[in-house]
């Protein structure tokens, strides 16, 4: 299991690919579709969509000839799982603690 965290947070990692997952919550969406915002070439985006297709995070699929991404969300259970374990603690606030730093650093 430690190794198949190690991956998916690993594609969580980028903001890009990041962006992409929350692009997909709203719908399956073609390749193209994936890039259009992005300002970087088909070709980056393809080698994002197999980080998260390697991590699980994703597949994709051949529909005629459009390559369709699909958000698989199951994939991320077992970092929420893991990341659940640490809200035990308190949180923090860091309004608060923003504050603190702004009152000590102006001294």
């Amino acid at each position: 299991m430690d190794a198949q965290l190690d991956i998916v947070f690993a594609a969580l990692s980028d903001a890009t690919r990041r962006r992409i997952l929350s692009m997909l919550l709203e719908d399956d969406m073609a390749v193209t579709d994936v890039a259009e915002p992005f300002d970087i070439s088909l070709a980056a985006i393809s080698k994002h969509l197999a980080v998260l297709t390697s991590a699980g995070l994703i597949s994709q699929e051949k529909r005629g000839r459009v390559k369709w991404c699909k958000l698989e969300p199951d994939a991320l259970r077992d970092a929420s799982t893991w990341m659940k374990a640490f809200g035990q603690m308190d949180a923090i606030d860091l309004d608060a603690f923003e504050k603190f730093l702004d009152q000590e650093l102006s001294e």
